[in-house]
Formats: C-alpha cells, structure tokens, sequence
C-alpha cells in the first residue's frame, strides 16, 4: 500500500509539472472553458485510453470518425497540437487533473487550476491599446526579443500594417478566447511554431496585458472598418511604378542613340589621318 501511494504521489508531481508545461495554456480544472473545455473530472467522462490516443494525436482520433473528439472539434474550433507524452506520461497528467477537480483532495487546497493571470482588461487604457498595437507589429520590440506577432497574424484594421498568413488571423480571437484565453496562450504558447519561437524568449506580464487589451480593442471595432482593395492599390502601384521606369529607360536610350557608336568611331580615325 505504501508503494503503491508513493507512486500515486509520484504521478501527480510529474503530472503537476506536465499540466502547467503544456495544458495550462489552453485548459483549466474547475475554472471553466478557456481555449478549450475545462478538464474538470475528465477521466469520468472519458475512458483512459481513449484520453491517451486524443492527447497524442486529436486530428487522428477525429479523422478516425470519433463522434465525441468530432464533437469537441465543431464546438471549439481549435485543434489541439499533437503532444508526444508517453502514456504514463498522459497517466500522471490524469492523476493530477483528477486530484485537483472538484471533490478530488488535492482541489481543497488550490481552487481549482487556472490560467487567468494579472490585471484585468477593464483596467486598460488608450495607451495600453496603443502600445499593444506597436507590439504587435514591431513597432516596439518585444522585452526578451521575440518575434512580433504580425510575423505569422494578421488582424483586420484600416490603422494597422498588414501581416502575415502563416497563422490564424487574429481579428475576432478574443470573441473566441476571451482575456483569459489569449493571456493563456501568450504566457505559455501551446502551438508548436509559437511555442519554439519563444523558446527563451517569453513575454512579459505587462507586454501580455497590453497585447490583450490592443486584440480586445481589434475584436471591438471591426465593424466600423472600411476594409480596403489592396489588390486595387497594388495594381494601381505597379501601373504607376512602371510607366516611371519606362521613362527612366527610355530617357537614357535616347541620350545613347543621339549619334552611333560607329559615327564616332568614323570621325576619330578620319582625324587621326
């Protein structure tokens, strides 16, 4: 009995450690819906295996025509990255998911597991908004020198450089994630490219806050934008960039064909006779 506990305790440490690596980013124990579902009393409502497979490997489970993981996709429409735990790995996170829900003896002490952190976004002002938006788009480089955020997202704002298509577009992403959410994921990125670009190099709390009261503000405002032809303005750019090139080229044809090269090969030779 005493083995068989020390294992017990064992797990959850290790699952304690995995849960906050990996899974906080996107879920909470007793919280509520974060990025994805809270992950209260999950081993009740799932069996073991069928936690392992979808945790290894989501899209492989909802491909295989899985009603339930098909279901959690529709409703979140986030796919979760492939994780590479081994199944006692996936064990020991389920013995600490378990030991923190509610009624489990390890959720007495904690309250339940969250991601929420730091000031409120209600508390933001204008100038929050402001430096959040030279963040995003490099304006303002980033404390621990991390990519800005347009490197791989595009928000659609007339106020706002366009940016990448490399990832999700960000317009309407605190609709979909909400404050806790989007700090979630910028504290501690859950998706591969995120994750191993900010290897080292995470944001600050401060820089957390202002990034999400500036997507706040996107989401808030993106009916009022007036979503602009680019592709109008580039032909018109390139029409215009070539019409100045032609007279540049012509200009300088024209000043090297006033006389042949051979006429004045003719009168240097006829005065040198």
């Amino acid at each position: 009995m005493g083995v068989f506990l020390q294992y017990q305790l064992f797990a959850q440490d290790e699952g304690d450690k995995l849960f906050h690596q990996v899974c906080v980013a996107c879920h909470t124990i007793g919280k509520g819906r974060l990025v994805g579902p809270d992950l209260a009393n999950v081993h009740l409502r799932h069996s073991e295996e069928w936690i392992i497979k979808f945790v290894q490997s989501s899209q492989t489970v909802i491909k295989s025509g899985d009603p339930v993981a098909t279901a959690l996709f529709e409703k979140y429409k986030i796919v979760m990255p492939d994780n590479h735990f081994t199944p006692d790995q996936i064990r020991s996170i389920i013995a600490y998911i378990a030991s923190n829900s509610p009624g489990g003896p390890g959720a007495a002490q904690s309250g339940g597991v969250s991601s929420a952190q730091g000031r409120p976004i209600r508390e933001a002002t204008q100038e929050n908004i402001a430096t959040g938006g030279k963040l995003f788009v490099g304006k303002i480089r980033l404390a621990n020198r991390g990519p800005s955020c347009n490197s791989c997202h595009h928000v659609q704002n007339d106020n706002v450089l366009a940016g990448g298509s490399l990832a999700f577009d960000l317009t309407e992403a605190y609709t979909r994630l909400g404050e806790a959410g989007i700090k979630a994921i910028l504290a501690n990125p859950p998706f591969p490219a995120m994750r191993q670009a900010f290897t080292g190099k995470p944001l600050t709390e401060e820089e957390i806050f202002n990034l999400t009261a500036f997507l706040q503000h996107i989401d808030s405002v993106k009916q009022k934008q007036q979503g602009k032809n680019l592709g109008v303005r580039l032909a018109v750019s390139g029409f215009s960039g070539a019409i100045v090139l032609l007279f540049l080229f012509g200009g300088v044809w024209i000043r090297t064909k006033r006389s042949s090269v051979n006429q004045k090969i003719y009168e240097r030779q006829i005065k040198s006779d």
